[in-house]
């Protein structure tokens, strides 16, 4: 990458009020004879001069400014000293389109067709409690399984509707880490609160995940002011479909509801020189805790 000379400090440049260069025939500020060229591109003969640092600046290295123009390297220094924006859990502000949530539903929709074209997906990525002992990370790759085109859809709607909120509001991955423990919350869930009778029944969805997606959302209103009974609604809507239509795990629900819930309680109350790494440490606590959970259900 080309490096040019950095901007020297406003008033101070060749061609600037303290410049003591004279004032020639040339225009004022500039020494007589001399012809003022771009720093960036010294090719280029240019007469406008930067309102800050004065050095003469290019059409294509001219910025807008309230009075004249600004050349880019003062641009680029002036932004460098603003103070970046910080969301309530100290995630940069980010503009632009929710990626992780996109990715994940890419994920999702991916492993769906080719788990229509081939078996050999979920006989890799499908999760029962029996299997914990041997393959462990069936117990996050089930939350991209889904068990028909209806489930899919529910849960990436779901996703779709809390996800770019929360993805704005707790950063990118603070929001990968919340989708992931709670996917993972659910399946820990699922091992502790089923009976081992029932340990070869398979356990597939992101429901886990879009439980803890829920309860974040809802604690995250709460904490921003805006209304929250509209997504504790669709809680209590979803906990009792949980519980009463057949063969829906409302294990994987209760688990990842209390782990996104947990999570993000936590994002929000550590002091600000805690948040990062005590959002790392917390996501590092709660993965050590599932697991010591999970060996400590689970027979030798």
């Amino acid at each position: 990458m080309t490096q040019y000379p950095s901007a020297p400090p406003p008033g101070s440049g060749p061609y600037g009020p303290g410049s003591g260069a004279g004032r020639g025939a040339d225009g004022p500020g500039r020494p007589e004879g001399e012809v003022p060229v771009c720093p960036r591109h010294p090719d280029r003969v240019s007469y406008v001069t930067c309102q800050r640092c004065g050095r003469p600046a290019c059409p294509q290295c001219q910025r807008p400014a309230a009075v004249g123009v600004h050349c880019v390297d003062c641009v680029a220094a002036a932004q460098r000293s603003i103070p970046a924006r910080r969301t309530v859990v100290g995630a940069p502000v980010r503009e632009g389109r929710p990626m992780v949530t996109l990715t994940l539903m890419a994920l999702c929709i991916g492993v769906h067709l080719l788990w229509m074209l081939t078996d050999t997906v979920g006989e890799v990525m499908i999760f029962w409690p029996g299997v914990v002992g041997v393959e462990q990370w069936r117990m996050i790759t089930t939350a991209f399984l889904h068990a028909g085109l209806l489930h899919l859809a529910v849960n990436m709607v779901a996703l779709w509707v809390v996800g770019p909120f929360l993805e704005k509001a707790l950063g990118r991955w603070r929001f990968l880490s919340l989708y992931l423990l709670s996917a993972l919350g659910g399946s820990v869930a699922v091992v502790v609160l089923t009976p081992i009778s029932q340990w070869g029944v398979p356990t597939v969805g992101a429901s886990g995940a879009v439980f803890g997606l829920f309860a974040a959302a809802a604690l995250m209103l709460r904490r921003l002011g805006g209304d929250f009974r509209q997504i504790l609604f669709v809680i209590a809507i979803n906990v009792v479909i949980s519980f009463t239509i057949p063969r829906v795990s409302w294990q994987a629900h209760l688990g990842g509801l209390v782990i996104g819930a947990v999570l993000t309680l936590v994002f929000l109350r550590l002091p600000k020189k805690w948040r990062l790494g005590g959002a790392i440490a917390a996501i590092a606590g709660l993965v050590v805790a599932l697991g010591a959970l999970t060996a400590a259900v689970y027979p030798l």
